[in-house]
């Protein structure tokens, strides 16, 4: 017996004879008042634990998902080069530019950009320009329903938990990358995936076919990979099907009419979207094929493996970073399947109710396989980024979550064994308890990564910001062209005060003619993009010791110009881009032309080069105008650089060093002369 399940629940979805939420009432009358306290006790007891209606567990990740586009960090320069930079270019006119959006490759859909152009252009509007990634939050709750409805409501339970505080679903969640997006999409078709395949409708084979191409044509090709299973299922799997030697033949006729059908209808979405992307590259261009084309078949001279290889447990270290205690549990998924067969069979429901069905065994594996796929198709790849599993973290959680529940069967088992006693089982907490503390460990574990990130990596973000919120407004009040409060002009603008008067309005365009320079060496990949840059501050390369290809800049357009004017920009092709990670030398400017420089200094363990000194320790030619603590990880204990923990002992442990905003003070000294207004 396993205790708390219901042994008539319907197979097919395997609900894993889910208990009823509400228990049948009783028809007999109590014949006092203390029998009908008795009897409401007892349906307080019967009642299933908690789980969030859709619209609450919505309210729910929202606060989180918004919580983590405000205070996470950009942790992948590709995100800020190849996505941010164009999408401020369709927006401002400007920005960096890679060689994959150079019409010459190719290799970056515009159709996935101009997604985002609209949301930009509200949140501007009202918010400013601040990440909003909140389409994830949707996918992830459809997709939790799906599994209290299909498959367990304490499955659900955990996946809700577990995609509530990862540390993985953090960043991943709010990041502007086509693996992101893969992820939102293949959240939403394993939702309707987890119904049981049957032929007796299209709505479960269409929408999750839909989904998993939109994934991969307006996201990242690869990921159709994930759908591999499903497809496998629809096409082979019985599912809710009776299948008889007389109607074997028209049904698998059936089945492959209705995936073939349902992939045509999915790929009509290649037709805008090849459409999008020949507008803005100004020739005929199927992006999805170049990304192919230029992973998969690369010549002797290009290919993925330019930019950096890693070893085989690469993707293993990483998902111990991010999912902590669930990796053993979502990588045993499979292996607890079939204990789970052998040691308690009847865990998903009687044989009887499955006879001439698929066993829930089968439809099961077909769903935690994906997990498996991905891992080893990445895994073969040499050229290895942490984004690249992006489209399988909430599967993971999902994986973890049925082997936790799976183990707790093999525990209410084991105590039967050992008691021979159903009902000391019912009303032992030992299980309740086990599956309380995976689940918490492991929230409090990512709440603790979380965290790292935040106390140790946000510098360069909070940081370049300084130079709107606090610098420019200081040039313009000292040059007369605003008139600030003693109090701002000395705390800054982001400093908040009760008083409206002290914390005025600044127009910041007011700066666009001086010139401005902000300059990046050494921590290029560190940048975070235009939009935490004043309009009108140029931002310029200087030498470093690195030696590959670094961004150009898009072609300029006209201020006025509106979106139009912009497409035309894109269809220029740069001259000093190259797809071979080649240095182009005529991209970097001289350090001495530079009016401010983003630049990390670790004091305690400073290295210097030629290319590389340290200008934080110039004062003579570099004044300090916002420095923050950014962790020595080279010199940090791995559980103390991976962890963070409040309390002195804890951090003591760590070195730091400091990202700061430098002055140049004899440039900028010089254009504060120039610009200085007589005051009213």
């Amino acid at each position: 017996m396993s205790t708390g399940v219901q042994p008539n629940a319907n197979i097919q979805t395997i609900s894993f004879r889910r208990p009823t939420n509400k228990p049948a009432e009783s028809t007999a009358k109590p014949k006092n008042r203390h029998g009908g306290l008795l009897q409401d006790q007892l349906r307080r007891a019967q009642r299933a634990p908690w789980c969030p209606s859709w619209s609450a567990a919505l309210r729910i990740l929202l606060l989180i998902r918004v919580a983590g586009a405000m205070y996470s960090g950009i942790e992948d320069c590709d995100e800020v080069f190849n996505f941010w930079e164009p999408l401020h270019y369709l927006y401002k006119g400007y920005g960096f530019q890679t060689w994959e959006t150079s019409p010459e490759y190719s290799i970056r859909s515009w159709a996935y950009i101009l997604l985002h152009y609209l949301p930009v252009q509200i949140t501007a509007t009202f918010l400013g320009p601040e990440k909003a990634r909140l389409i994830s939050s949707l996918c992830e709750v459809t997709f939790y329903r799906a599994i209290v409805d299909r498959i367990n409501y304490r499955v659900g339970r955990y996946v809700f938990f577990l995609l509530l505080f990862n540390a993985g679903m953090w960043t991943a969640s709010t990041a502007f990358l086509p693996s992101s997006f893969a992820m939102y999409a293949n959240t939403l078709a394993f939702a309707y995936a987890l119904e049981p395949p049957s032929s007796s409708g299209t709505r479960r084979t269409l929408f999750a076919t839909l989904a998993f191409a939109t994934g991969a044509v307006l996201g990242w090709p690869f990921a159709i990979a994930v759908a591999i299973p499903f497809v496998i299922e629809e096409l082979l799997v019985a599912g809710t099907d009776k299948i008889t030697p007389e109607n074997q033949t028209s049904w698998f006729i059936g089945r492959w009419k209705r995936m073939v059908t349902s992939a045509g209808v999915a790929a009509l979405l290649i037709i805008p979207v090849v459409a999008l992307d020949t507008l803005f590259y100004g020739k005929l261009t199927v992006v999805p094929w170049n990304i192919i084309k230029y992973n998969v078949f690369p010549d002797s001279q290009r290919g993925p493996e330019l930019y950096g290889t890693e070893p085989a447990h690469f993707y293993l270290a990483n998902m111990l970073l991010n999912f902590n205690v669930l990796v053993p549990f979502a990588l045993l998924a499979l292996p607890a399947l079939l204990i789970t067969n052998k040691v308690d069979n009847k865990r998903l429901g009687e044989r009887y109710q499955y006879a001439d069905k698929s066993s829930p065994y089968t439809l099961l594996a077909l769903r935690l396989a994906p997990v498996y796929l991905w891992l080893a198709v990445m895994t073969l790849q040499k050229h290895k980024e942490e984004r690249f599993l992006y489209p399988i973290y909430p599967l993971i959680c999902f994986n973890a979550a049925v082997t936790i529940y799976l183990a707790r069967g093999w525990l209410e088992t084991a105590f039967i064994a050992v008691t021979s006693s159903p009902y000391k089982a019912s009303r032992s907490t030992l299980f309740s308890q086990f599956t309380l503390s995976v689940v918490a460990a492991s929230c409090i574990l990512s709440v603790s990564r979380i965290m790292a990130h935040w106390k140790y990596y946000h510098a360069p973000m909070s940081v370049t910001h300084a130079l709107e919120a606090t610098e420019v407004p200081r040039l313009l009040n000292v040059t007369g062209h605003v008139h600030l409060p003693p109090r701002v002009a000395t705390e800054g603008r982001s400093k908040r005060h009760s008083d409206e008067d002290e914390h005025p309005r600044i127009d910041l365009s007011l700066i666009a003619d001086w010139g401005l320079r902000l300059c990046v060496g050494k921590e290029w990949y560190r940048f975070p993009g235009h939009f935490l840059v004043p309009d009108g501050i140029r931002v310029d390369w200087i030498k470093s010791e690195f030696d590959g290809m670094l961004p150009g800049h898009f072609a300029e357009t006209p201020r006025g110009g509106g979106l139009l004017e912009r497409v035309k920009g894109t269809r220029v092709v740069p001259k000093d881009l190259n797809d071979l990670n080649k240095e182009a030398p005529q991209l970097y400017v001289d350090v001495a032309q530079c009016d401010y420089l983003l630049d990390m200094d670790f004091p305690r363990h400073p290295t210097t080069s030629a290319h590389e000194p340290r200008y934080v320790a110039d004062s003579a030619t570099w004044e300090r105008v916002e420095c923050q603590a950014f962790l020595d990880a080279a010199h940090s204990p791995l559980l103390t650089r991976t962890l963070w923990m409040p309390g002195e002992i804890w951090q003591r442990r760590n070195e730091y060093g400091e990202f700061c905003l430098l002055k140049h003070k004899a440039n900028v000294g010089k254009k504060e002369r120039e610009h200085t207004v007589r005051r009213a």
